[in-house]
């Protein structure tokens, strides 16, 4: 018995060793935001469908070059991917939005190295814990789309130029990293992954006096290597199909560029981002405003011009859709840690660090430490979540089942914004020193935590389409689906796309019922059931669709 407490007390002493760890703390402040999970997954139409249904076309098939009737527009690199996990894991949900998953744990150990070289430990490890709680950010991590994978390869070469410049003795090796990284990036994404090229330019040209990438042959060397499973993919097309694989490629990025589908302006970006990176892109102005006016030495136009380009070659882009700008979140989260740094440091000391202010001009930071911004935004959330409290707890006494969910949302983040003020009063009025700038800052991680951490498990963040999965895995449904083929006419893309993943036996469409062999099963509109002129009968009923059987 004595052994096993020396045992555990030795566990224990272990654990508290490897906790300050900057990679395990933010593995365990991530993982839980991944995993919780109502208990059911169903995936998101109609992006996330398409690619988990695709990869499947490939694992069902065993063709992985050329499975489909035509040549497809995309690059194949996510659904290899995700096909690889089917063969890994198994088909499922779950196995296709692992690869997401993994690639925002690195993306966050990447970001905490990117940020230690340019604005050291403590900023780093805060950035990477706030790319943790921006909400579409972790909505992407657990969707099975190849966004952030690319946003992680576009990191690691981001990472591998700051590493030729720290150490030189593995310059070489760095730099076949960078290229590589971004030509791989090309198999994952297609020609998007030109977007962050382009934006790297200023740093590579206006600073290529400097650090000589533009000359270094093993840059180049790294791309081309990184292209080579895009070129024998291509190939291979090709030999199938022709010249139309080449031409399906252009088309698609000519009609991305030339459509505005969702209409949306300029500023779309803008305001989107403000929304779905709440309250973290507003801290991100705010260090953005600092990094200009004290600039970031050898990587500024990394830090601030690598964001500012490409947020205007993703505004001036026709087509603008709310994850073409998941490669900024991670420079958000840089430049909010900066911002709320030097909140702290008011909270704390009452004057910001290292910002001299000049007598005589009116300075909008000075400004900001005299008005204690600090304490103002303490008790202004919390008032926020006084009110959200209340309003939290009239939606969950009387409000409906459906509102209820976002109710509880709602009191997880109101209860945490109580801790900022709850901390400014007992420093500042109870004389409880101890309670530091770290406390402050953390009364912001908190409640943004809570509240995703909430929204995942009651399946905000995983479970898209309850209704359709579940009535597709009835046993009575379930039999049918599994031993006989479905037929439809006509049905939306979104649903399609989510049969073409969840139906045993992919759906033919056909152009008019009469098609439709005697005692076949098929996809009906609801309001289409009493115009049918053939005997059916009704085997079940999913939202607006019916799945019928006719009789001969």
């Amino acid at each position: 018995m004595l052994y096993k407490l020396h045992l555990l007390q030795h566990i224990w002493r272990q654990i508290r060793l490897v906790a300050p760890l900057p990679y395990v703390s933010l593995l365990v402040w991530i993982l839980p935001l991944l995993l919780f999970t109502s208990g059911h997954n169903s995936l998101m139409a109609h992006d996330e469908a398409l690619y988990a249904s695709r990869a499947r076309l490939m694992f069902d098939s065993g063709n992985w070059i050329t499975p489909w009737q035509n040549a497809h527009h995309k690059t194949p690199g996510p659904y290899w991917i995700i096909a690889s996990f089917y063969k890994l894991f198994g088909m499922s949900d779950t196995s296709a939005r692992l690869p997401s998953m993994i690639a925002s744990i690195f993306s966050l150990w990447v970001v905490y190295e990117i940020g230690k070289s340019m604005l050291g430990k403590k900023l780093a490890r805060l950035a990477a814990a706030i790319l943790s709680v921006e909400f579409l950010w972790l909505q992407y991590s657990r969707l099975s789309t190849p966004d952030v994978p690319m946003v992680l390869l576009v990191l690691l070469a981001i990472l591998s130029l700051i590493k030729t410049e720290l150490h030189p003795k593995y310059r070489y090796f760095w730099s076949f990293i960078a290229g590589f990284s971004l030509g791989l990036g090309f198999l994952v994404r297609s020609f998007m992954i030109f977007l962050p090229i382009i934006a790297l330019f200023p740093y590579l040209i206006w600073e290529h006096r400097r650090h000589r990438h533009l000359t270094n042959p093993i840059l180049y060397l790294g791309f081309f290597v990184g292209l080579i499973p895009t070129c024998v993919w291509l190939w291979l097309s090709w030999q199938h199909y022709g010249n139309q694989s080449f031409e399906e490629l252009l088309k698609f990025v000519v009609q991305l560029g030339s459509e505005n589908n969702d209409k949306n302006d300029r500023l779309f970006y803008l305001w989107n981002i403000l929304l779905k990176a709440f309250p973290w892109a507003f801290f991100g102005l705010l260090g953005l405003f600092l990094t200009v006016r004290r600039p970031i030495h050898r990587y500024q136009l990394i830090l601030v011009g690598f964001p500012l380009v490409l947020f205007c070659e993703l505004s001036l882009f026709s087509t603008r859709l709310p994850h073409y700008s998941l490669c900024l979140y991670p420079f958000i989260a840089l430049f909010a840690s900066v911002g709320l740094n030097w909140l702290g440091s008011i909270y704390e000391r009452g004057i910001p660090p290292q910002l001299p202010f000049q007598k005589g001009k009116i300075n909008i930071l000075s400004l900001f430490a005299k008005k204690n911004l600090p304490r103002n935004l303490s008790y202004g959330f919390g008032g926020f979540g006084v009110l959200l409290v209340i309003a939290s707890i009239g939606v969950l006494t009387w409000g409906g089942s459906d509102i209820r969910n976002y109710a509880t949302i709602g009191l997880a983040i109101s209860l945490g914004w109580l801790i900022l003020p709850v901390v400014w009063i007992s420093r500042y009025h109870f004389g409880k020193k101890f309670l530091t700038a770290r406390y402050w800052i953390a009364g912001w991680l908190i409640p943004c935590w809570l509240a995703l951490a909430m929204t995942g498990s009651i399946g905000l963040l995983s479970d898209y389409n309850p209704v359709l999965k579940s009535f597709l895995q009835q046993s009575a449904i379930a039999s049918i689906l599994q031993s006989h083929p479905t037929y439809y006419v006509q049905i939306d893309q979104k649903t399609q796309v989510l049969f073409d993943f969840y139906l045993s036996i992919h759906a033919q469409q056909v152009a008019s019922i009469s098609q439709i062999p005697p005692l076949s099963y098929a996809w009906i509109y609801t309001d289409q059931s009493p115009k049918l002129s053939r005997p059916h009968r009704i085997i079940g009923t999913v939202k607006e669709y019916q799945l019928i059987q006719f009789i001969p």
